[in-house]
């Protein structure tokens, strides 16, 4: 062999130098003599050079090694070409070189979009550092108990977070905030303090119901102020119920009746009157209310409730949870960098937000969310809270647009030290200072419910821009839709909610969720029994799914007999699957689509269930691998959007969750010999006629094992099908067939009365000789012939011909009646 490609072309210049055309010629040949140029041969750019000076072999024999040399190139390059020119590959015997490759066209992939409530647009979703996601989220104003409002918000972003962490695969950094400083939080602790401590005094009945009387004057004038229907509604039902249990208090007094008596009546009235006294009490008594534990107290224990009801509800906790009384210096200090930034001012005791200062900046822009709603008094001073809009309170503002950064604290307020004096944080204040510590001078997405999206999160915007002086503390704003109840508006002020816990009790977590993936997120969703029945309905469909799947692969085989030759049904299943998969992207991709990915779940499972249908019609296995796949893929969507628990392997898992036991696999072998045991006696039965023991088969199917939350499904031909389901489900479809069992037994002995009266009615209509049958009516008819037809009617006229037409056809049908009635009687069919 001959050196590197560097040696090579310097011995071909010494070889091109000699002039002599014979000479050189045979230095090639001698040169060519040491190198291998084979099939598998390097070509080198030293041989294409020296091969374009030669136009033909050489015709001398003896220089058989140039001649092989130059057929191999020739082969290779498709002939001698000039200095310069293209060589191009031919197709020929000898070994070729790797064609050109080019990549496939391809198709442009999805991108995910978020609808943003900043440009009221589905946006491309793209964070500010990679793959990391920052994100905050406004957390409860815990005074009271969680409702399915609150799902509502919650449950969607956990299902967002869940998408864009185990879908998208972003790493998504998650806050929330517990609002445990607030107006209704410090309203709400005074009212029970001192309602409690009014209980504890236990008033004698007589002053009760004077001190109901003082609190309803206060009341009836709020209710005659108060404009809003739903509130006014709530008013309303509070002054009635205090009336209607005032006046059975007022005549055991009068009636001086027993004390058992009058005490329990004015148990009754205290509680129908709690609202009304508490207020009354708050209004009187509320500015000595001093202790700070009073107000930490309450929040305390609706936060723990609230967490126990997300847990209840398997929403994934925050990455970090802030609370706003943890963070107060933070907060004094975002305050005085605003108001060191021109954009707050200091007011009796009191910082505002100077809204005029800041829109005029041309830096910034206030009402960026909801630009239209600028100006809305009442939406302002109910960002402001109800302890914070009084006449001296809103005199203090330079606009009235201003809204409060920090509030001196009142009489019967709680209040931190600050360069101000004495006081509080403002409501929206909270959310920009823990956000703005944790994510810094711009966040990913911010969320939030759609109500808050003016005053305060536009207000939010506002005051962290001017912290930061930047505008783009918030890239994407999120704003889940309202939440109604049967069509009415949902509202904790007025009273007319349903808690977490409630819901709980009616329907599982998994129902809930599902009914709000049913529903896009950003939407209003009517929380109603329709709601709910098509979320039950769905789980149901998906629960057989993978019941009638695990089935299948439980079906024993050969290590072999997992993989089976695929004909046209499967090729096509398959392709419908890769297209489902493809549509749940795209779906996905669209705003995080829910509703449309869990129809093209659905879509994909009618397909297996008519596969799976044609295969057993036609005693045919069908394929595991398969819907094995389809199964799985189908539970790992579920699992990413939180509806079923992680230590699921495939479909619903059976059984307590959190528990660590896969009761399936535990119960599962010994079901599948009772099965087999059961199906064998019901065999022998059926030959050896013992009904007996089919009776007790069918009782065990029936009755005996739904209590255990078992299911045998019995096919003719086949194998017993065996499913875990839940017990509860179990029952109510028992119930369910009994109904349903039992409405066809109904039917059919009304139908069996209802045709035994019309065969008595009928043979009592053939009893009647047709020489008779006219005679009943003589409203109708005066005069009859001697067989019994009418001839004249109740005033004398003789019948016309038509008339008389008519009734001898009616009198000929009731003849041939009778006849057969007579013949009954002889044949002894009728007595």
């Amino acid at each position: 062999m001959a050196g590197s490609s560097g040696e090579q072309a310097a011995d071909y210049r010494s070889i091109l130098s000699i002039s002599d055309e014979a000479a050189r010629a045979r230095a090639l040949d001698q040169h060519l003599s040491t190198r291998s140029y084979v099939q598998g041969y390097s070509l080198s750019q030293a041989d294409v050079d020296v091969f374009r000076q030669l136009s033909a072999p050489p015709t001398d024999s003896r220089l058989f090694h140039v001649a092989r040399w130059f057929r191999h190139i020739e082969a290779l390059l498709g002939g001698p070409h000039g200095k310069g020119e293209p060589c191009g590959l031919l197709a020929s015997k000898g070994w070729r070189a790797q064609p050109q490759w080019a990549p496939p066209a391809g198709t442009e992939p999805c991108k995910l979009r978020l609808y943003n409530s900043l440009t009221r647009n589905k946006d491309v979703f793209i964070p500010q550092a990679g793959k990391k996601v920052t994100w905050y989220c406004c957390g409860p104003t815990v005074y009271d108990a969680s409702h399915m409002g609150h799902a509502r918000s919650y449950i969607s972003f956990d299902i967002l977070r869940r998408v864009l962490k185990d879908y998208f695969h972003y790493d998504v950094f998650y806050c929330m905030n517990i609002t445990d400083i607030d107006d209704k939080i410090i309203r709400r602790a005074r009212q029970n303090y001192l309602f409690e401590r009014y209980r504890e005094q236990k008033p004698v009945p007589a002053q009760l119901l004077e001190d109901v009387h003082s609190a309803m004057e206060p009341f009836s004038v709020k209710l005659s102020e108060t404009t809003d229907p739903d509130k006014r509604q709530m008013l309303e039902r509070i002054r009635q119920a205090v009336t209607l249990a005032t006046e059975p208090l007022r005549q055991a007094v009068h009636s001086s009746l027993a004390p058992e008596e009058l005490d329990s009546r004015a148990q009754v009235l205290l509680e129908e009157a709690k609202d009304l006294l508490s207020d009354w009490l708050d209004s009187t008594d509320g500015s000595s209310v001093t202790d700070n534990s009073i107000f930490s107290k309450l929040p305390k224990f609706w936060e723990g409730e609230f967490h126990k009801d997300m847990e209840a509800l398997n929403v994934l906790p925050p990455d970090v949870l802030t609370r706003v009384s943890e963070y107060v210096p933070e907060i004094v200090n975002f305050v005085q960098k605003i108001v060191d930034n021109g954009y707050g001012y200091v007011s009796n005791g009191s910082v505002y937000f100077d809204t005029v200062k800041f829109a005029s900046s041309e830096k910034h822009s206030y009402g960026k969310l909801v630009p239209e709603a600028v100006g809305d008094q009442r939406a302002l001073q109910e960002g402001e809270g109800d302890l914070s809009i009084s006449a001296d309170r809103l005199g203090e503002k330079c606009s009235p647009n201003d809204f409060a950064l920090w509030k001196a604290s009142k009489p019967g307020e709680p209040s931190w030290p600050c360069p101000w004096g004495k006081g509080r944080p403002g409501w929206h204040i909270e959310c920009s200072a823990m956000a703005g510590t944790l994510l810094g001078a711009s966040m990913d997405i911010h969320g939030g419910g759609f109500d808050l999206r003016f005053p305060h999160h536009d207000n939010e915007l506002a005051q962290s821009e001017a912290y930061f002086e930047n505008d783009c503390w918030v890239r994407y704003f999120l704003h889940t839709g309202h939440l109604t109840i049967a069509g009415c508006k949902m509202s904790k002020s007025l009273k007319n909610f349903i808690t977490i816990k409630d819901a709980l009790k009616k329907y599982s977590a998994r129902q809930l969720r599902l009914a709000f993936l049913m529903h896009a997120w950003k939407d209003t969703l009517d929380y109603s029994n329709n709601t709910m029945e098509s979320a039950l309905q769905y789980e149901k469909f998906l629960n057989e799914f993978f019941l009638n799947v695990k089935d299948v692969l439980r079906t024993p085989v050969d290590i072999t007999g997992h993989f089976e030759k695929w004909e046209e049904e499967e090729a096509e299943l398959n392709k419908s699957f890769y297209d489902k998969k493809t549509a749940v992207h795209e779906a996905l991709c669209d705003n995080v689509d829910t509703r449309t990915v869990l129809e093209e779940m659905r879509a994909l499972v009618s397909q297996c269930n008519l596969y799976m249908a044609a295969r057993k019609a036609a005693r045919r296995r069908p394929n595991r691998a398969l819907l094995g796949n389809i199964a799985l893929y189908l539970t790992h969507m579920l699992k990413i959007f939180g509806a079923i628990e992680e230590g699921s392997s495939l479909g619903f898992p059976v059984g307590e969750p959190g528990t660590g036991v896969n009761l399936e696999a535990t119960v599962m072998p010994y079901l599948q010999v009772l099965s087999e045991f059961r199906e064998g006696v019901r065999k022998i039965a059926r030959e050896k006629k013992v009904p007996e023991v089919l009776q007790l088969s069918d009782a065990l199917r029936d009755d005996i094992l739904p209590e255990l939350g078992v299911r045998f499904e019995d096919h003719e031909g086949l194998p017993t099908v065996v499913k875990l389901v839940d017990r509860d489900t179990l029952l109510k479809e028992r119930e369910e067939k009994k109904r349903v069992e039992e409405e066809k037994r109904r039917k059919k002995e009304e139908a069996a009365r209802r045709k035994q009266e019309q065969e008595a009615a009928r043979l009592a209509k053939m009893k009647i000789p047709p020489s008779e049958m006219f005679l009943s009516e003589r409203d109708k008819y005066s005069k009859f012939d001697e067989s019994g037809l009418p001839t004249h009617d109740t005033e004398g006229k003789e019948l016309s011909k038509g008339q008389a037409k008519k009734l001898k056809k009616l009198w000929e049908a009731q003849e041939k009646l009778h006849r057969e009635y007579l013949q009954m009687v002889q044949n002894g069919s009728v007595q």
